[in-house]
């Protein structure tokens, strides 16, 4: 592990591993995110809902500065990430990313796609960068296609390689934006499984997501955002079963809730 990533157990009592505040985002005219705050404590798994163009992915780019915010701050670990002197490289091996489109690299195995970052990035040896491969491609259960190439694999396992990649790289923090929206139903289990476990294993988790049953069986606790505002949050069983604002209860009433692992 590089010396200059702090484990997420190492954060002070009381400190949150993600602390945002007052964030905004403006696209031209348009601002997507109006003033949003939001904290995540170390271990934590917090789901977003909300409609579409609600700015929920917008926050997550945030987070790791893939989206440059409009304004407010931005803290991992205690580390001001918007500010100036900020080495926003070593943050972000602190923070794994899962989008919802795979991102494999075509041409490379399934254990290339998962030690090209190690020794281009952490300048892992390749026996070292294989053997974390091989072991965090066990965890998501596919040990045995780290010879496949994408291409032979279905959706759910190609989207399994993206999350074991990015454990590949030891993060304290997870960020999955709506990671089994291209997938086909029958599909959408065996990743929802493999992110059960992660936050079972204690990983903290920002999620993204539309699967209000996988939200209510392993977020500590649920954001419900519109129009570029956090509307409400709390722990699931609130904010699904008993939603205090009419906007969150006319989503629910929409979207419904299926059944996840």
């Amino acid at each position: 592990m590089p010396a200059d990533h702090v484990p997420a157990d190492h954060v002070p009592a009381g400190q949150p591993v993600i602390e945002v505040e007052d964030l905004r985002k403006q696209f031209g005219a348009l601002e997507v995110l109006r003033g949003v705050s939001l904290t995540v404590q170390p271990r934590e798994v917090v789901c977003i809902i909300g409609p579409s163009g609600s700015g929920k992915s917008t926050l997550l780019r945030c987070v790791n500065r893939l989206e440059e915010p409009t304004a407010g701050s931005i803290h991992i670990e205690g580390e001001d990430i918007l500010d100036p002197d900020c080495e926003i490289d070593l943050v972000r091996r602190k923070i794994g990313m899962v989008f919802q489109a795979f991102n494999l690299f075509p041409h490379l195995t399934v254990l290339g796609n998962c030690t090209i970052a190690q020794r281009k990035v952490l300048r892992r040896s390749r026996a070292d960068a294989e053997e974390q491969a091989r072991a965090m491609l066990a965890r998501v259960g596919l040990a045995d296609k780290v010879d496949e190439h994408p291409v032979r694999l279905s959706g759910g396992q190609q989207q399994r390689v993206a999350i074991a990649r990015a454990l590949c790289m030891g993060p304290d923090m997870m960020l999955f934006d709506e990671v089994t929206s291209a997938l086909d139903p029958e599909l959408v289990g065996e990743v929802l499984a493999s992110m059960r476990q992660l936050a079972e294993d204690g990983m903290t988790m920002l999620v993204v997501t539309h699967e209000m049953g996988f939200a209510r069986r392993v977020a500590d606790r649920v954001v419900f955002m519109d129009d570029g505002v956090i509307v409400e949050e709390g722990p699931p069983q609130q904010v699904l079963d008993a939603p205090r604002e009419a906007r969150t209860r006319r989503f629910l009433q929409q979207v419904g809730e299926r059944e996840s692992p």
